[in-house]
């Protein structure tokens, strides 16, 4: 009977340490496997994160692109309306020669457009054709003739293509094109 009761502690003892060395096991295992978890989890967080970064970048780069075509279009603007400002100011002049009523109010008209230009000599140049990048012109004449041309013949002037300016702001080459 000690014989039992010993075999049966000797299997009690074997089963304690069996169940030990199997949970040992088990839990080694469940903390691999947490550490895993840990570190896919860690891996897809920083992931996530790059990934953020490189949105929040690329809509910075964006924005300052935008920034960037925003002000070059308003400087354009800015530089068109310049340019424009004494072409618009010039036709004026042609249609007021043109429609006046008499003489002496077109002469008014052509006394105040002058004073756009440099001189009364300044070239005007009348583009006939233009085909490939290559202008065909009229005959070139000054400023003053062709103004009073205008008064003369009472027709409309041809439209404003180029205006060259000098330092001082003064139209010093006018190109027109035949409508």
């Amino acid at each position: 009977m000690n014989a039992i009761r010993n075999s049966s502690r000797l299997i009690m003892i074997l089963m304690v340490v069996m169940s030990c060395a199997m949970s040992c096991k088990s839990k080694k295992k469940a903390m691999e496997a947490q550490a895993a978890a840990e570190k896919a989890k860690m891996e897809q967080q920083e992931a996530a994160l790059r990934k953020q970064q490189e949105e929040e970048q690329r809509r910075k780069e964006a924005e300052a692109q935008a920034k960037l075509d925003a002000e070059a279009r308003e400087r354009e603007r800015q530089a068109n309306a310049a340019a424009s400002a004494p072409a618009a100011r010039l036709s004026k002049y042609f249609d007021a020669i043109s429609n006046a009523g008499s003489p002496t109010s077109a002469n008014a008209s052509i006394s105040e457009a002058l004073s756009l230009f440099s001189s009364p000599d300044t070239p005007l140049l009348i583009v006939i054709s233009e085909e490939n990048g290559q202008k065909d012109y009229d005959r070139p004449t000054t400023i003053q003739k062709y103004l009073n041309y205008l008064k003369d013949q009472k027709k409309k002037a041809d439209k404003i293509s180029n205006l060259q300016f000098d330092g001082s702001g003064k139209i010093t080459e006018v190109e027109l094109r035949k409508n």
